[in-house]
């Protein structure tokens, strides 16, 4: 490791890096200088990628892409696996840089004494040889600015966190990530029946009130005609809920195709029109990673087939003709 790198990162954290990419700093923007490692099952790698797509980035950042399983260990260990040709398994690739057979062996080469999670996404600097950043809550809010200046006008100009909705994106991306992002996970990973039947609750809470929030804006997006991150949150949960979160997680009080008429057009809105949308999403990647990686919860890795089709085609263009819809559950009205 180079000494700008060692002074770019504390060695033996368990915390992670959390760099930028901007003009003025150590890891300054620059066509090929950066990849991506990403896993394409994951909702929070997914964010980072579909930034890269929205905003032209395919070109300036290249992507090494992990299998969705074997996932480890209970602690981790040994973490996401590179598959060993590129024919291996559809889509995932070898690493790229350095030809890894574990992401680990990629975080190793930033910090030997790491002692944190082998997670996706991680951006990578070539020329310092280090991390730049492993949190994707970060990436998704400085990614889509950091190389404006190299970027055609078309894709300079799209800004997912514009200064008059700020306010709007904090507030909701709040109760969003807390609820829906992270608590159906909450509800899937739940330990007893107990616990299960508290934490199962926030998600479908959280889908009432961006159902209301997307019918009250009239769409096309969450915040009305403008794309915005909070959209990139959304999208990364909603195309796994019927898919995943339904059975696997047990998140079954609804389905984003039955109760969400307003999400659920939302969604065929962005995967059908959107190109990065559906360009970024594997569904054998993203099921067969929950189904086969996680086996306390399914302990014999089957891969349920559907539903079917992954998602529906047919949008309303007009919002303004759909009727919100929900879960009436009263401990969900209660939330």
């Amino acid at each position: 490791m180079s000494s700008a790198a060692t002074n770019i990162h504390e060695l033996g954290t368990a915390d992670g890096w959390h760099g930028v990419i901007s003009p003025d700093g150590p890891f300054p923007p620059e066509t090929g200088r950066y990849h991506l490692y990403i896993g394409l099952f994951c909702p929070f790698a997914h964010r980072a990628n579909l930034v890269r797509h929205i905003k032209g980035l395919t070109d300036f950042i290249d992507v090494s892409i992990v299998k969705p399983y074997p996932k480890g260990d209970e602690k981790g260990w040994p973490g996401w696996r590179f598959p060993g040709s590129a024919d291996e398994y559809p889509r995932a690739t070898v690493d790229k840089l350095f030809g890894s057979e574990y992401l680990h062996e990629v975080y190793f080469r930033a910090d030997k004494e790491y002692k944190g999670r082998y997670s996706v996404p991680l951006l990578w600097d070539k020329k310092t040889g280090t991390i730049v950043n492993n949190e994707s809550a970060e990436l998704l809010r400085w990614l889509p600015t950091a190389f404006n200046s190299l970027l055609d006008e078309e894709h300079a100009k799209i800004d997912l966190y514009p200064e008059a909705l700020r306010a709007q994106i904090d507030s909701i991306s709040d109760w969003m990530q807390r609820d829906l992002n992270t608590g159906v996970y909450k509800a899937g990973f739940a330990n007893s029946q107990q616990e299960y039947d508290k934490n199962v609750i926030a998600p479908f809470a959280a889908l009432n009130k961006v159902e209301e929030l997307i019918a009250s804006n009239s769409g096309p997006y969450v915040l009305g005609k403008t794309l915005t991150e909070l959209d990139i949150r959304l999208y990364a949960t909603v195309v796994r809920f019927d898919t995943v979160y339904v059975q696997h997680f047990k998140c079954n009080i609804g389905t984003i195709r039955h109760n969400y008429p307003v999400i659920n057009n939302w969604l065929k809105n962005l995967y059908w029109n959107v190109p990065a949308f559906r360009d970024t999403t594997d569904f054998l990647h993203i099921k067969e990673n929950y189904t086969k990686s996680h086996y306390d919860i399914n302990p014999k890795a089957i891969t349920p087939m559907g539903p079917f089709p992954d998602v529906e085609e047919g949008v309303e263009e007009d919002f303004n003709k759909l009727k919100p819809g929900g879960v009436k559950l009263p401990a969900v009205l209660d939330y």
